[in-house]
């Protein structure tokens, strides 16, 4: 089928039903929705050569991630991919190391062989100054998903984690714990920053004084959860509880208990961030924050492909999620 046969079933002219194919405005309602019965009827999928032809757009929108964890970047995928089909858009993944000098190179690379429509940056490149001084003087539009700081130029999307980090720590604190371990990300990710700010701010309101011994760095991934687990569970006076900020090294974090034949979690609670899928498989199953991963994918496409003057700042809330892994304090 093709535009033509669209444009004869639903009784319109081929601009029309291009103009409905490219969401643009000044078209009727009613004809809107003949236009897209017609497709519906025929099947039709419109060529994204062609439709790059008609006008300025690719139709395409690229993701650029660097991330651990692979739960995390199949959530984004795959929210960024459900936003993208209800307007025939390709995603294009990026992925690349936030340690590459071609990281620039790179991406000028992903620009001029696409001529892409917009950039999704994911932490941390979506604080690295470089990248949206490269962005802006290319004009490629893009949307920062939980940026450090919020910018005037660029939308946004971003959960509260200083204060999901609280909520995790009052977790704690409300079940008698006082001495609580924390295994921080890497400090070049905000969220990382930000939850630690959460924790202490957690602590300070406790009357309890953080402990510089009781904050050990990770890397959100299993291994540095597992060498921060058996740090803190070295320790002279090791931490009852320990908080992860995240879920992958929360298991590290628990690996490293068994390891050492601790009951949990009778002997040392642990919790995460993020209830990945790994969450609920883990033994004991985590007590978590419940990272809305793909609804912050989904948002931010809809950013990119809905073109606004102004840009636009979405916060999408956290749950937090009560497993087997936190009990009551009991020594």
């Amino acid at each position: 089928m093709t535009i033509k046969d669209v444009a004869r079933e639903a009784r319109v002219s081929i601009k029309t039903v291009s103009r409905v194919l490219n969401k643009e405005r000044y078209v009727g309602e009613a004809t809107r929705v003949r236009v897209e019965a017609a497709v519906a009827a025929l099947r039709f999928r419109p060529s994204t050569a062609a439709r790059t032809l008609g006008g300025k757009r690719s139709f395409q929108i690229g993701l650029v991630c660097d991330n651990p964890s692979p739960h995390y970047v199949y959530e984004m995928q795959s929210g960024i991919r459900d936003r993208c089909e209800a307007d025939g858009v390709r995603m294009i993944a990026q992925p690349y190391d936030r340690g590459s000098e071609r990281l620039l190179d790179d991406l000028e690379g992903l620009i001029d062989a696409t001529a892409i429509d917009g950039l999704i940056l994911t932490p941390p490149i979506t604080d690295r100054a470089a990248v949206l001084d490269l962005l802006a003087r290319r004009s490629v539009r893009f949307v920062r998903v939980s940026p450090g700081a919020q910018l005037p130029d660029s939308s946004s999307v971003f959960i509260d984690n200083r204060g999901a980090a609280r909520v995790m720590t009052d977790h704690l604190l409300a079940l008698g714990h006082r001495r609580i371990g924390l295994v921080t990300g890497h400090p070049d990710y905000a969220t990382s920053v930000q939850r630690t700010v959460g924790y202490r701010d957690a602590l300070a309101a406790a009357g309890i004084a953080s402990d510089p011994d009781l904050e050990v760095r990770g890397d959100y991934d299993f291994a540095s959860g597992a060498r921060a687990g058996a740090a803190l569970l070295a320790l002279a006076r090791p931490p009852s509880a320990i908080f992860a900020c995240s879920d992958d090294m929360a298991a590290g974090v628990l690996a490293a208990a068994h390891g050492l034949g601790l009951s949990l979690p009778r002997d040392c609670s642990v919790a995460g961030f993020g209830d990945d899928a790994l969450a609920g498989y883990v033994w004991p199953p985590l007590t978590t924050i419940r990272h809305p991963t793909r609804s912050l994918a989904w948002n931010a496409a809809d950013l990119l492909l809905t073109a606004t003057e102004q840009p636009e700042y979405r916060e999408c809330p956290f749950e937090l999620i009560v497993r087997a892994s936190t009990a009551p304090f009991s020594r």
